[in-house]
């Protein structure tokens, strides 16, 4: 019995490509070994008893740890307990989910809010519940089978997935990064023949940390009377106040029809939310999926979302801190002339090109215990690997200054 069930089970890798998928993917350093952390992520992440810088983390302002936030989680976990115990449709939704998304309204100016569990959930939900064909009955129906969906070609894999029911070039478009122009054109040849249209892009994208030319957009967007979606998951109370950079950007968010927003950067913690007219986010209630057929965010990590939210809101001066130093820091690597990203965001990209040397570059920063993520091809384009940079506000200047020195030895070193 178990010698026939190994050969089952090597039938089923070999036909499925499973095998040769694995093999291939270490030998061309596409997979790496699953690190298990074992101590709170931060500044640094403990793998077993050693110990790495970590600038990894897209919790970029460690409130995590704070004791304050801690204890307000605690209190807030004896509250309202751990868990759901469902989804919102099947027994509604707890005080802290209607106080977070209540929060949301009030920062982004939007009539209503609906939180999921991710911010992943909330794109896939979104473009569900934006093109869904249902009734409950003859008379109780919806048809957006007719919509269609024009998204920043570098939007998140979420978005994509989240379309991924759409057919190409009938339900489902794109136009170039950032270029307005090309939407423009885009729009122009749909309009002729849709009066219902979505279009699609990020505030801050995750991978190479451009920011969107939102007014560009807009007035492209209002002109064909297209709706719009900004995924604000890497921008959101990061940008918007008109002392940080890129206020004139960001004070075009209010035109967007719908916002969503993740609690995983700036906040933190987990989950995401969509804020926008109140009639359709009630609606996502039950075409969404995502929010109709699992759990919500875990209570205690929803009250404490709004509770940080507010904390930001109350002490703009942690956020203008980090900023800054990220900006320090940027300027550094700058007059060692990498390669960076153009606009100086607190992502920090650096470009390094050939996805061999961009495994060498991450394979000898862990050699010096240092976590520095690397984005190669499909997440950027072939010849475009880069290693992107997220420093956490509770970083020592000397692990930012042996960041900054061994940068330099690789640079040397391989040439990027």
């Amino acid at each position: 019995m178990e010698q026939n069930f190994k050969e089952d089970k090597n039938e089923m890798s070999e036909l499925w490509g499973i095998q040769r998928f694995f093999d291939t993917t270490r030998e061309e350093g596409f997979y790496h070994n699953v690190l298990v952390s074992t101590k709170p992520v931060g500044p640094t992440i403990s793998y077993g008893h050693e110990e790495f810088t970590n600038f990894a983390s897209i919790n970029i302002l460690d409130l995590h740890e704070e004791a304050d936030v801690l204890a307000y989680f605690h209190e807030a976990a004896d509250r309202y307990g751990l868990t759901t115990g469902g989804s919102r449709v099947t027994q509604g939704i707890g005080a802290p989910h209607r106080d977070l998304e209540e929060e949301l309204c009030r920062v982004t100016g939007k009539e209503k809010a609906i939180s999921f569990a991710s911010g992943l959930l909330a794109n896939i939900g979104f473009i569900n519940a934006m093109s869904a064909k249902f009734s409950f009955s003859s008379s109780c129906y919806i048809d957006n089978s007719d919509a269609v969906f024009i998204l920043d070609r570098d939007c998140h894999w979420s978005l994509w997935k989240g379309a991924s029911h759409l057919r190409f070039g009938r339900q489902l478009f794109y136009f170039q990064h950032n270029d307005p122009q090309d939407l423009e054109k885009v729009l122009a040849r749909l309009s002729q023949k849709h009066k219902k249209m979505v279009v699609i892009f990020e505030s801050v994208y995750s991978a190479d940390g451009s920011i969107a030319p939102m007014k560009e957009i807009f007035d492209v967007c209002e002109a064909h009377h297209a709706i719009t979606y900004v995924d604000d998951a890497n921008g959101f109370l990061i940008y918007g106040p008109s002392s940080r950079k890129f206020a004139a950007e960001f004070s075009q968010m209010q035109r967007a029809t719908f916002v969503m927003v993740s609690f995983s950067k700036s906040v933190g913690l987990e989950g995401g939310a969509v804020a926008g007219p109140a009639n359709a986010i009630t609606t996502f209630e039950v075409l969404s999926g995502t929010s109709l057929f699992t759990a919500a965010i875990q209570p205690p990590t929803a009250s404490t979302n709004a509770y940080i939210m507010r904390k930001l809101e109350h002490h703009p001066e942690i956020m203008d801190s980090y900023l800054q130093r990220s900006l320090e820091l940027r300027h550094r690597l700058e007059a060692h002339h990498f390669h960076l990203n153009p606009d100086p965001s607190y992502i920090i990209s650096v470009y390094i090109g050939s996805e061999d040397t961009a495994v060498h570059v991450y394979e000898d920063f862990l050699k010096a215990h240092m976590i520095v993520p690397m984005f190669r091809y499909p997440a950027v384009k072939p010849g475009n690997a880069l290693i992107r940079i997220m420093l956490n506000a509770h970083h020592t200047q000397e692990q930012v200054d042996r960041l900054v020195e061994l940068l330099v030895e690789l640079k040397e070193k391989y040439k990027f």
